[in-house]
């Protein structure tokens, strides 16, 4: 677990932020969960320090499509950075790392 919380699932390794015109490679550690009063999966999580993701985000282009391996992704924003030069991330919707599939006709 995370250390995000208890329900929570998370990815931490290599991931790809997409910018429309630009990508850049990144380390991300994300987590997220369902949010039942939201009705949607909620998750936010940081990318590390990045000379490309810092021009991006100076030149206003906070809106991302991050990639992990596996083909997961998920369409978030940025925000930052933090003391340590890295980006806070999050999203609503598809998060782009593998959580467990429920089908509510077996619970």
């Amino acid at each position: 677990m995370s250390g995000m919380g208890d329900d929570e699932e998370e990815y931490h390794g290599p991931a790809d932020l997409d910018f429309g015109e630009s990508t850049a490679a990144v380390e991300a550690h994300v987590a997220g969960h369902f949010d039942p009063l939201m009705g949607a999966y909620r998750w936010v999580g940081r990318v590390a320090a990045s000379p490309r993701v810092a021009e991006a985000v100076a030149a206003g282009r906070t809106s991302v499509l991050l990639r992990t391996p596996g083909g997961h992704e998920g369409r978030g924003t940025l925000s930052g950075p933090d003391v340590w030069g890295g980006y806070r991330v999050e999203g609503t919707g598809a998060p782009p790392f593998a959580v467990p599939e429920v089908d509510p006709a077996r619970d």
